[in-house]
C-alpha cells in the first residue's frame, strides 16, 4: 500500500482525494457521484453511529424507518421545503422493464408502466415522515414525539467529492413533534449541543455554535442552529444542524393535538442531523502529509502490533507475548491488531498503518524479548518510547488519552489563529486570500449585502455565533450600522 501522498500544501483538494482512496475508506463507484465506503471507512462511521446512537436514545428519541420514496404530491406539501430541494430530486416514473423488441439483449422501459403518480428519492424525509405523523398524533398524550431514522438519502449532486459531496449519503435524522414552541426550541437547541460536544469529545474537532442567516436556513425551517468547523486549508465545513420548523409541517400535513384543556392545535416541530460528511470532517482536520491520523476514540484499530522476526522459533516467541498484550488490552475495551501476516515486511506494515491513521503503534523484536519492552510508536507526534512488558497496558491507556487531548488542543489552535476581525472590505478580501479561516466581520442583517459578498468573494455567512458580544459598528461592506459581528468563511 504505496503512500506517495500529494503534499498538502501542493494541492489540497488532491491530497484529499488521494488519501480517501489509498487509506482504503471509500472509493468512486459505477455510479456517477455515488461512493462506495469500504470496510475501514464503514468501521469510522459505524463507531460515529454508535456513539450517536447512543446520545439520542439518552436524549429520549427512539428509532424508526420509513420509506425512501415520497409521492409527489406530499413532497409538494410544503412548498418552501419543495422548491428547496427541487433541483436535486431524483424521480422514479416507472415501475417495469421490458426486452427491446428491436435487440433483445437490451431492456427498455415498459411505456404501459407509467406509475399513476411520480415517486421523489428522497433527498430528505420530512414529507414521509409528517404525513405518517399525523395519524400517531390526537392528543398531548401523544406529545412529544422523537423519532430518529438512519438511512440514505439522494440530492442529485453535479460536483462531487467522496465523503464531501456525493449523490447518495448515509445520515441519521431527527423528526420530532411537540406541544409548545418553547419546547420545540428547547429540542432545537438540545441536539445543536448534542452535535457539538460529540464533534468536540470524539472528533476531537472544534466547533462553533451559532444560528444560520434566513437565506442560509433549511428550506421550510424558522430558524437553523448549527455547529461550523475549520478545516486545515482554510474553508469552514458546516459540521451538523439542527432546525426549528415551528408549524409549517404541522399545517401542511394537518397534525393537530388535543390539548389538556381542550383545544385543537397544531404541534410544534423540529428536524436534525449529521452526515457521512463528518468523514470529510475528520480526514481534514486531523491528517497530514503522510495520511490519516484519528482520534483513539473513532479509530477502529487503536494499536496496532507488528513483531520483527527472522524464523518461526522467533516469531513464535514474539506470538506468546504479542497475544498476551492483545488478551491484556482487549480486556481493557482497546481494539488491537495483531499483524503476523508473514506476506508483508515490517516496513510495508509500518508505511500502511501510519497511513490508515491507527493511533499507536507498538513493535515486539528480538531485543525486546531479551530486555522484556516493547517500542511504542505514536502516529500523532511520531514519537518513540521503550516501555518495560509490565507497563506496557497502563501506559497505553493513558496515551490513547493524552493523544485525543493532543489532537483537540491542536486543531484548536489551528482554529482560534484563523479568526480574524476585519474592519473594511479591503482588508476583508485580503485575509481572505492570505490568509483564509473565519473571518469576524460587522455585516448589515441584509439578504442584499450577504448576497453581494458571497458574489464577490464566494465567502457566506456560516454563523452568527451564540456567544457574539453586541457592539457597534458598521457593515464592513454596505457601511450601514450594524449590532455585533458574524462569521464568514469559504465553506465545503
Amino acid at each position: 500500500m504505496g503512500k506517495n501522498l500529494t503534499k498538502r500544501s501542493e494541492d489540497y483538494s488532491k491530497w484529499y482525494n488521494e488519501l480517501v482512496v489509498k487509506a482504503d475508506l471509500a472509493e468512486n463507484s459505477a455510479v456517477r457521484g455515488c461512493m462506495v465506503i469500504k470496510p475501514y471507512g464503514y468501521a469510522i462511521w459505524e463507531k460515529m453511529q454508535a456513539e450517536l446512537d447512543k446520545k439520542f436514545k439518552e436524549t429520549g428519541h427512539q428509532n424508526a424507518y420509513f420509506p425512501l420514496f415520497v409521492p409527489k404530491s406530499l413532497f409538494e406539501a410544503e412548498e418552501k421545503n419543495a422548491e428547496g430541494f427541487a433541483k436535486e430530486c431524483a424521480v422514479v416514473t416507472h415501475y417495469r422493464l421490458k426486452t427491446d423488441p428491436e435487440d433483445a439483449s437490451k431492456l427498455i422501459v415498459d411505456p404501459k408502466a407509467k406509475l399513476e403518480e411520480e415517486l421523489i428519492v428522497r433527498p430528505t424525509s420530512e414529507a414521509i415522515i409528517w404525513n405518517t405523523y399525523k395519524g400517531w398524533i390526537q392528543s398531548y398524550r401523544d406529545l412529544p414525539l422523537l423519532i430518529n431514522q438512519w438511512a440514505n438519502v439522494v440530492r442529485w449532486e453535479m460536483r462531487t467529492r467522496l465523503f464531501l459531496r456525493t449523490a447518495e449519503f448515509l445520515w441519521q435524522e431527527g423528526h420530532t413533534a411537540h406541544e409548545t414552541k418553547a419546547e420545540a426550541i428547547a429540542e432545537t437547541e438540545q441536539m445543536n449541543n448534542v452535535y457539538a460536544d460529540f464533534v468536540e469529545e470524539f472528533m476531537a474537532i472544534p466547533v462553533i455554535k451559532g444560528r444560520k442567516t434566513e437565506s442560509e436556513r433549511f428550506a421550510g425551517a424558522e430558524d437553523t442552529y448549527c455547529i461550523e468547523a475549520l478545516m486545515q486549508d482554510g474553508k469552514a465545513l458546516q459540521a451538523g444542524t439542527s432546525h426549528f420548523l415551528g408549524q409549517n409541517f404541522a399545517k401542511a400535513f394537518d397534525v393537530k393535538f388535543t390539548s389538556k384543556e381542550g383545544k385543537l392545535d397544531y404541534v410544534w416541530a423540529t428536524s436534525w442531523g449529521v452526515s457521512t460528511r463528518l468523514m470529510g470532517a475528520l480526514i481534514m482536520t486531523h491528517s497530514d502529509d503522510n495520511g490519516l491520523v484519528l482520534p483513539p476514540s473513532l479509530a477502529p484499530i487503536q494499536v496496532v502490533i507488528v513483531p520483527i522476526y527472522k524464523g518461526e522459533d522467533q516469531l513464535a516467541q514474539i506470538s506468546e507475548v504479542a497475544n498476551g498484550l492483545v488478551m491484556d488490552l482487549r480486556s481493557k475495551g482497546v481494539s488491537v491488531k495483531f499483524d503476523n501476516r508473514d506476506t508483508y515486511r515490517p516496513g510495508a506494515k509500518f508505511a500502511q498503518y501510519e497511513l490508515q491513521g491507527v493511533p499507536l503503534r507498538v513493535a515486539i523484536g528480538p531485543k525486546d524479548l531479551e530486555k522484556g519492552t516493547v517500542e511504542l510508536a505514536r502516529r500523532d507526534t511520531f514519537t518513540k518510547q521503550f516501555v518495560a512488558k509490565d507497563e506496557v497496558v497502563k501506559t497505553i491507556e493513558s496515551l490513547l488519552v493524552e493523544i485525543q487531548e493532543n489532537l483537540h488542543q491542536k486543531a484548536t489552535q489551528f482554529r482560534d489563529n484563523h479568526i480574524t476581525e476585519v474592519n473594511s472590505f479591503d482588508e476583508f478580501k485580503e485575509v481572505l486570500e492570505s490568509k483564509g479561516g473565519f473571518i469576524s466581520a460587522h455585516w448589515d442583517g441584509s439578504e442584499e449585502t450577504e448576497q453581494k459578498i458571497k458574489e464577490l468573494t464566494k465567502a457566506t455567512i456560516r454563523c452568527i455565533p451564540f456567544d457574539v458580544k453586541e457592539e457597534d459598528g458598521q457593515c464592513v461592506y454596505s457601511g450601514q450600522p450594524s449590532k455585533n459581528r458574524v462569521l464568514f468563511a469559504k465553506a465545503y
